[in-house]
């Protein structure tokens, strides 16, 4: 079906053909052919422009026309005929072509994730294996007390970064974080974060139309358990919780979800 639609339109005069918006597309519908990349089909494009920041010559940019509808089952078939998993996106690798490459075998949660994981960092799915907490309690008198731990267990964490397909994403208990928050609240990551799968962005400069249909995708095709979303006090904060709101009504789905309110001093305002 045509419809009009957010899509990537891509510069062929500007495009030299470096490859790096390749493994930034979860959906694979990117690819370098004859030296320039290519739309291999606008079905495959659901236009939310993770690639874009991946460009370093500014080929790339979102537009608004009419375009073949965005269809999922026809992207994880695009993916399967690749060679490529559903999710996550494709992955370059150090002394190989970009371009057609099977991604890396990341474990599951709660194993190892690879030594060097392979292409930018910011689009590679990782699982982190996290240790059980130390008993800091038991910490033998004049010994050093063991460090904090990072509660953090996946990459990427930016809700632009973040694909609906993700593998942490599934059966998830999802903390949907304003940015400031992690630096003014100070044990976020004791008190937030752990045993959650966090996203992170702000809706002050980012588009939040993007952000709920990312939304809308990840309560579709996630079964995320619940939400927590974490806000600083300051106005421009609070578009984050009907933002998610939003993205859960267009999914359809009721999923229990908590707001917390943090003050400019780091302390907590309100739970609600």
């Amino acid at each position: 079906m045509i419809i009009k639609r957010k899509i990537i339109e891509i510069d062929e005069d500007k495009c030299n053909g470096c490859g790096e918006c390749v493994p930034s597309c979860a959906e694979g519908a990117i690819q370098v052919i004859n030296g320039k990349a290519r739309l291999m089909a606008e079905k495959y494009c659901d236009g939310l422009g993770a690639c874009l920041g991946e460009c370093p010559v500014d080929a790339l940019q979102v537009v608004e026309r009419e375009a073949e509808d965005f269809d999922e089952e026809a992207v994880e078939e695009h993916l399967r005929r690749s060679g490529h998993p559903v999710a996550p996106p494709p992955s370059p690798c150090a002394g190989q072509d970009r371009v057609g490459q099977a991604l890396p075998n990341f474990a599951p949660l709660g194993g190892e994730a690879p030594t060097m994981p392979c292409g930018c960092p910011s689009a590679n799915i990782q699982n982190f294996a996290r240790p059980a907490a130390s008993d800091q309690s038991s910490a033998v008198a004049g010994q050093a007390q063991p460090a904090s731990v990072s509660a953090l267990t996946h990459w990427p964490i930016q809700i632009k970064l973040v694909p609906p397909t993700a593998p942490f994403l599934r059966g998830a208990d999802l903390l949907v974080a304003a940015d400031c928050t992690s630096f003014s609240y100070p044990d976020f990551h004791r008190d937030f974060l752990k045993g959650k799968v966090l996203m992170v962005g702000c809706p002050k400069f980012d588009d939040a139309e993007s952000y709920i249909k990312k939304f809308t995708d990840i309560f579709k095709m996630s079964g995320v358990k619940s939400v927590t979303v974490a806000t600083m006090e300051v106005p421009c904060c609070q578009g984050l919780p009907v933002i998610v709101k939003r993205g859960m009504a267009a999914a359809g789905a009721d999923i229990p979800m908590e707001h917390v309110i943090i003050s400019l001093q780091g302390e907590i305002i309100s739970r609600e």
